[in-house]
């Protein structure tokens, strides 16, 4: 295996390809005790090293430092490990230690995101950013059930109250493009045509 090329990320970390494909980062201290540069050839031991010792520990520890300062869920972790050029075996490596801690739990994420938002965001708001994090559609549905069964409920009219007293809306004032200009911010929201039109009391605007 030949070292082809060596491409500088940083002042401290370069990408390295081998046989014209890139395989890892390394600092440049690893660089040197492995005797790596263009053109030099990389011993089998010291490549099995790299990829079965050096970088499984380091995207482990990069995943922990991770979610000591939030949670994350699993393809927000996995894509954090993207960046910073891990290959894709060793990712999977880490997230199966850190999962192997409970560490990451997209049931127990998508139930706190939940609970966290129920009285600030539309269930179709809740759902479309939960998914969009990365969370199944199952794993949804199981975190939804759960929400009910602990007594969770929402009510959608309030909630667009809230949202219409702090945009100063005017229910008896309002003529018809601006209840149409709030309809359309609040199916944004999320919130559902029928329940928009019940509040704004402008059941002339169509769904």
């Amino acid at each position: 295996m030949i070292v082809t090329a060596l491409e500088e990320l940083s002042a401290s970390r370069s990408k390295v390809y081998i046989d014209g494909e890139f395989a890892f980062v390394l600092y440049k201290g690893e660089l040197r005790s492995y005797h790596l540069c263009a053109g030099a050839e990389i011993a089998q031991r010291d490549y099995d090293e790299i990829m079965e010792e050096v970088l499984p520990k380091r995207a482990k520890l990069r995943a922990m430092n991770l979610l000591t300062k939030r949670e994350y869920t699993e393809k927000q972790l996995r894509d954090k490990l993207r960046a910073g050029f891990y290959p894709q075996r060793i990712i999977e490596e880490a997230l199966a230690y850190v999962a192997g801690f409970h560490y990451t739990d997209d049931l127990r994420y998508a139930c706190d995101y939940i609970t966290g938002h129920e009285n600030i965001r539309s269930r179709r708001r809740i759902e479309q950013d939960l998914l969009g994090k990365g969370i199944e559609r199952a794993t949804l549905e199981q975190a939804w059930a759960r929400w009910e069964e602990l007594g969770g409920s929402q009510d959608e009219a309030s909630m667009i109250r809230v949202l219409l007293e702090k945009r100063g809306y005017d229910a008896e004032k309002a003529e018809i493009r601006e209840r149409q200009k709030t309809y359309a911010f609040l199916l944004r929201k999320g919130f559902s045509g029928e329940t928009i039109r019940k509040v704004l009391k402008a059941e002339d605007i169509e769904a």
